[in-house]
């Protein structure tokens, strides 16, 4: 067996090395008496490497026979494989995986060393702010990525930047047309998007949102901070159901203001949307993030037998984005507490994570914060609040556009009515 001498970044104890078989496997040798083991002599778990090489990376044989590794962007090369750096520990239970990142860390440093060539994004609202960035960082490390916004001049302009900056392949980088404040346009996305993807989606990340608008109905006759920030997300999810295959991630940008979501008199008339005589554009948006979260517990529910993972996240406490546009207090607030907050690419970070990190392959149903899962509200646990809140959501799209695209939804939430 030819074996490819390595130090691992590990602390080992003294007189221990860490290497690594030609087709991928971990072991370590006591270099006192030559034994080998498999487990780490410290914590006595197995450790794995990916099975790809890392991002940039190319194998090669030199003069002499051995395998050498070429760094493309340095130029250098090494016989030591640089997986290694990435080894992990073999997960014993689904959730057992530590935490590598925090809340200073960047996208681009969660996808270090991440070769994501020959995988699928979507993304929506990703012209500018914390989208752009998940949608730079992705497509830098070889990630097809579709940027579904309803400003297309903006969209392109962001993919010509996107391309400037990363160097990343135009033809990896699509623009498809959105207007969440409308059912209609929705479904022309899903339709467009499947038109683009033939076979599968690796990642459908739901980042655009609205904050801060006084009551205001959509051509839906819904509350436009409901319907775009959690209606028109969900259904769109629903009918790009086809494209998602074992192993793809969705994942709901939701908000640690989920916590103080008001539901106070909420579903009297079955549409979810705070009511006009008491609204709070704060609270509105509150609930909409309550809404991702739990429409993620359930979409997870229902697709863990497909190996479909979705998650819910906050991606960082007043960020500097389009987000505080709508009124004139809102961006003096944002613009006070901008030094103390997360830059834009620490704020893309958690998204990137949850949908890239090998560690969390098979995790769903959890709620992230700062590149790690934790515990979220109580009303978000609640199941009766998370089913009701699925179901009067199915209500208002099939009120709407009909019960054909969600009918197997309807038939289990709704069963007593659309028959």
């Amino acid at each position: 067996m030819h074996v490819i001498d390595s130090d691992s970044e590990d602390e080992l104890p003294p007189g221990w090395e860490e290497k690594s078989t030609e087709d991928g496997n971990v072991y370590f040798v006591n270099t006192c008496n030559n034994k080998i083991q498999w487990t780490h002599p410290r914590t006595g778990c197995k450790k794995v490497i990916p099975k790809e090489l890392p991002f940039g990376w190319t194998k090669m044989v030199d003069e002499d026979g051995k395998t050498v590794y070429l760094q493309h962007e340095t130029g250098n090369k090494t016989y030591i494989d640089p997986r290694l750096a990435f080894a992990r520990e073999e997960k014993k239970h689904i959730h057992d995986f530590r935490q590598r990142f925090d809340s200073s860390s960047t996208a681009f440093q969660v996808l270090h060393g991440v070769d994501l060539s020959g995988k699928f994004a979507l993304i929506t609202g990703c012209n500018a702010g914390i989208g752009y960035e998940t949608a730079k960082s992705l497509a830098r490390h070889g990630c097809s990525v579709v940027l579904a916004n309803r400003n297309m001049e903006a969209t392109e302009a962001a993919i010509k930047q996107i391309v400037k900056e990363t160097n990343a392949s135009e033809d990896n980088l699509k623009a498809v047309h959105l207007d969440l404040s409308s059912l209609q346009s929705v479904k022309q996305c899903a339709a467009a998007v499947k038109a683009i993807f033939a076979s599968n989606l690796d990642m459908l990340i739901l980042n655009a949102a609205i904050f801060g608008y006084g009551f205001e109905e959509t051509e839906d006759r819904i509350d436009r901070t409901l319907q775009v920030n959690h209606l028109s997300h969900l259904y769109l999810t629903l009918l790009l159901e086809p494209l998602l295959k074992s192993g793809s991630r969705v994942i709901f940008v939701s908000s640690e203001s989920h916590r103080m979501a008001n539901l106070k008199n909420v579903f009297v008339n079955q549409d979810l949307a705070c009511p006009k005589d008491w609204y709070s554009s704060m609270t509105a948006y509150n609930n909409s993030k309550l809404y991702n979260v739990v429409t993620a517990k359930v979409l997870s529910g229902e697709w863990k037998h497909k190996r479909i993972a979705v998650n819910s996240l906050h991606p960082g406490n007043m960020v500097s984005t389009n987000l505080s546009k709508s009124w004139w207090l809102y961006r003096l607030l944002f613009f006070l507490v901008r030094p103390f907050t997360k830059s834009l690419q620490q704020a893309a970070a958690t998204t990137v994570y949850v949908a890239t990190a090998a560690e969390l392959e098979g995790v769903t149903g959890l709620y992230f914060n700062n590149c790690f899962y934790c515990e979220d509200s109580a009303l978000a646990r609640d199941e009766e609040i998370a089913k009701a809140v699925f179901s009067i959501s199915l209500k208002m799209i099939v009120e709407r556009m009909g019960p054909t695209d969600i009918k197997m939804y309807l038939d289990k939430y709704c069963m007593n009515e659309h028959r």
